[in-house]
C-alpha cells in the first residue's frame, strides 16, 4: 500500500474528497492475479448462481465489469459429465479476463475438476470456500470449509499443484458470530499457493442478512504477513458506498454482487466516481427498458428455447424497475410473461407510462 493510500485511510475529509484525490492522482497500485495484469482498483463481478450467465455478464462487461466468473461449477457433476455443468464453462471473448469457480469437498474430485475447468481456458480457477447455501454446506462444500481450515489448506493447495493457471478463492469470515478465522483461512490459504483472496464481509449464518462487515477485510489486508491481493465483497449498494469501504478497508478490488442484478451499470456509475468524484444521473426508463430487451434477446439467443430465456430473465425483471409508482401489476405481469412478444409488449407499456422518468437504485432491497 503506497503512501497516498494510507494517508487516504486516516482522511477525516468526506470519503468523496478523498476518493477524488485518490484516484485523480492515480495513485492505486496494479492489482495481478499471476501473470494476469488488472489494473488499477478493478472491479469484479461476483460468481452468482443462476445469475452470472452469459447474457448477464455481458450486460456487466458493457458497462465497465473488469473480471468475470461464471457461475460456480460442482466438481462432483463435472465427474459425471452433467451436460448443464459443462455448459456453464463455456466462454466468450467478452468474458476476458474470467475465471471458472469449481467447489466440491472431496479433494480428489476437486483435483479432476480443476484439470476439466483448465481445459476451457479461462484465465484463473477460483475455488468456492463461501457458498452459504445449505445444499452446498451439507456436503462439508462451500463456507462449510470455514469449519475445517487444514482440509481447506489441503484442498486449496491440491489444485494449485494441478493446473498451471493461477488459482484463487473465495471465501467469507467465518462460520458464524463466535467462529470468524479469516485471518487464518487467509495465512493458509496464501501458504497454499492462491493468487488472491475474495472476502464476503459476512459469516455463513447470515447468508446475505444484515450488515457486511468490512472491518475484518481490512485486517486481513493491512496484515503485513499477508502481501496477497486482497479483494472485498458485500453490500457495494452504490459509488458512494464503494468509497466509503474502499477507504475502510483499502483493498486491492472490489466485488459486486446482488447490486447489479437489475443495475448493471452499477459498475459504470463507480468507475466514474472513483474518477471523477461526480454521480452519474440514474439512468431514464427508456434506458433502462432498451437494456432489458439486450439482455432478454441474448438470454434467449443462449438458451435451447424462448421460454428458458425468458425465466432466465425474470430475477432481473424484479429489479430492473424499482421505486416507480403504480408498478406493482406491471411487475406481476413481467414476471409472468411467457414468451418473447409477451414480454416485449409490456416492455411497451412500461415504455409509454413511465417515458422519460429517471430510475431510483438508492434503498434497493438487495433480497
Amino acid at each position: 500500500m503506497d503512501v497516498t493510500f494510507k494517508s487516504m485511510l486516516r482522511c477525516k475529509t468526506p470519503p468523496e474528497s478523498c476518493v477524488k484525490h485518490l484516484i485523480l492522482h492515480q495513485q492505486f497500485e496494479n492489482m495481478k492475479i499471476g501473470n494476469l495484469e488488472l489494473g488499477k482498483m478493478p472491479l469484479f463481478l461476483a460468481p452468482m448462481e443462476d445469475v452470472t450467465y452469459k447474457s448477464f455478464r455481458y450486460m456487466c462487461k458493457k458497462y465497465g465489469a473488469d473480471v468475470m466468473y461464471t457461475e460456480f461449477v460442482s466438481s462432483e457433476a463435472l465427474m459425471r459429465n452433467v451436460k448443464k455443468t459443462l455448459h456453464k464453462m463455456t466462454l466468450f471473448d467478452f468474458d476476458r479476463p474470467v475465471a471458472i469457480q469449481i467447489y466440491g469437498h472431496n479433494i480428489d474430485s476437486m483435483v479432476l475438476a480443476a484439470k476439466v475447468a483448465e481445459e476451457a481456458a479461462p484465465d484463473f480457477i477460483d475455488i468456492n470456500f463461501g457458498c452459504p447455501m445449505k445444499k452446498i454446506i451439507r456436503h462439508g462444500a462451500g463456507a462449510a470449509m470455514l469449519l475445517d481450515l487444514p482440509k481447506m489448506q489441503e484442498m486449496a493447495e491440491a489444485v494449485v499443484k494441478a493446473v498451471h493457471l493461477p488459482v484463487t478463492a473465495k471465501t467469507r469470515l467465518g462460520w458464524d458470530e463466535t467462529s470468524k478465522p479469516i485471518l487464518e483461512a487467509a495465512l493458509r490459504l496464501q501458504d497454499a499457493g492462491i493468487a488472491a483472496l475474495a472476502i464476503h464481509g459476512r459469516t455463513r449464518s447470515q447468508l446475505y442478512t444484515g450488515v457486511a462487515d468490512w472491518s475484518l477485510i481490512g485486517e486481513v489486508k493491512n496484515d503485513p504477513r499477508i502481501p496477497l491481493p486482497i479483494i472485498g465483497n458485500g453490500d457495494i449498494k452504490s459509488p458512494e458506498r464503494a468509497a466509503e469501504l474502499l477507504r475502510q478497508s483499502g483493498v486491492d478490488g472490489l466485488m459486486i454482487g446482488r447490486p447489479a442484478i437489475g443495475r448493471p451499470w452499477i459498475f459504470r456509475e463507480i468507475k466514474h466516481y472513483f474518477e471523477t468524484g461526480e454521480l452519474l444521473p440514474p439512468p431514464t426508463v427508456d434506458e433502462v427498458v432498451e437494456n432489458v430487451r439486450e439482455q432478454l434477446q441474448l438470454s434467449i439467443g443462449w438458451k435451447d428455447n424462448e421460454r428458458s430465456g425468458i425465466l432466465q430473465m425474470r430475477r432481473h425483471f424484479a429489479k430492473y424497475f424499482p421505486h416507480l409508482p403504480d408498478f406493482r401489476e406491471l411487475r406481476i405481469q413481467l414476471l409472468q410473461a411467457e414468451t418473447f412478444q409477451e414480454t416485449n409488449l409490456l416492455l411497451d407499456r412500461i415504455l409509454k407510462k413511465y417515458a422519460g422518468q429517471r430510475v431510483d437504485y438508492s434503498d434497493v432491497s438487495l433480497n
